[in-house]
């Protein structure tokens, strides 16, 4: 039973798809109510596309190093490619899981998807996450990509994308997806899980029902995290699902000197009124608030740095060697 005092909280959106993947405010105490008791909670961290492509290798191989269990990256328009820097990530480091959060669907034809990521899989077998999901509206519409009906899209890419890796051969005329006679030539040689990225009720109900796994943004309360699961189980049950559906959910966090005020400051630059952060502290802050998540029904958590991170690579340590050790 929890004693926790619950957030005096409210959830905030955010503009990117890694953004679009940005804050919660106000997230150092949740309300326990247990939904995960055995199983081992999984921690990341992110590579943000605010810093230079050229400083990934080092963090990536400290990440592999330190004994995180997955590095993730963005797809930020106009800052970094998603398959590429995850390819050069996974190449650099030995064991550390590479997710990518999240491929935008307006921006690419479902076989070149399916084509990355049979290729990662199969030079990477187990190793390489990839999310899909709408991307930023606005984004999209500046590459001349917008799609009418979003939702529609991203349920036929799903659709033809876990279609093409399980070596199916496919023609399919969809409203968005067109494919005449298609199949890998180099597909998977084991299963591949796909997650897509989402924060509305209809796209987590369609990653329930199309997807293996969602991914959630920053701005996902441990009530919101409850509620996405529910959410999904009702896309799983309408489309007769059974097993399990993986749940990622980011969160953002600082330490150390300054933590609350780039914290604020962040919130500040993307336009939010509150001075709160979501959490801002030692590890032992950090690891109240991804047990919170992980007890709402959170498989992994992500730590985000702030964009203006003074110490990406303390960031790294920290999570691996100070927070990692107080979790289950």
């Amino acid at each position: 039973m929890s004693t926790a005092v619950p957030p005096a909280s409210h959830v905030l959106p955010s503009p990117s798809p890694g953004r679009e993947l940005a804050v919660r405010v106000n997230v150092l105490y949740f309300p326990v109510l247990p939904t995960r008791k055995s199983a081992m909670t999984g921690l990341g961290v992110v590579f943000r596309p605010q810093l230079p492509p050229e400083r990934l290798r080092d963090i990536a191989r400290l990440a592999d190093s330190t004994g995180l269990d997955e590095l993730w990256l963005w797809e930020d328009c106009f800052l970094e490619g998603g398959v590429s820097t995850a390819a050069a990530a996974l190449a650099w480091t030995e064991r550390v899981r590479v997710g990518i959060g999240l491929l935008p669907v307006p921006l690419r034809n479902v076989a070149v998807t399916a084509m990355e990521a049979a290729s990662l899989e199969r030079m990477f077998p187990g190793r390489a996450i990839l999310t899909v999901g709408h991307g930023v509206q606005d984004w999209m519409g500046q590459v001349g990509a917008r799609a009418a009906s979003p939702l529609g899209l991203l349920g036929e890419h799903l659709d033809a994308l876990r279609a093409l890796l399980r070596g199916e051969r496919l023609s399919v005329r969809g409203r968005y997806v067109q494919l005449d006679d298609v199949a890998l030539d180099w597909p998977p040689q084991r299963p591949v899980d796909i997650l897509a990225g989402g924060t509305g009720p209809r796209t987590l109900r369609l990653s329930g029902e199309k997807a293996d796994g969602t991914l959630l943004t920053a701005a996902t309360s441990a009530d919101g995290v409850r509620r996405a699961r529910e959410l999904v189980a009702e896309g799983r049950r309408a489309a007769g699902r059974g097993g399990s559906h993986r749940i990622v959910v980011y969160l953002l966090a600082a330490t150390g000197t300054g933590a609350e005020d780039r914290l604020r400051a962040e919130l500040l630059a993307e336009g939010l009124e509150s001075g709160d952060a979501g959490v801002a502290g030692d590890a032992g802050a950090v690891a109240e608030a991804v047990r919170g998540l992980a007890e709402a029904g959170a498989d992994t958590v992500v730590l985000q740095p702030t964009a203006d991170e003074p110490d990406p690579e303390g960031f790294v340590r920290f999570a691996a060697e100070e927070v990692r050790p107080l979790l289950p």
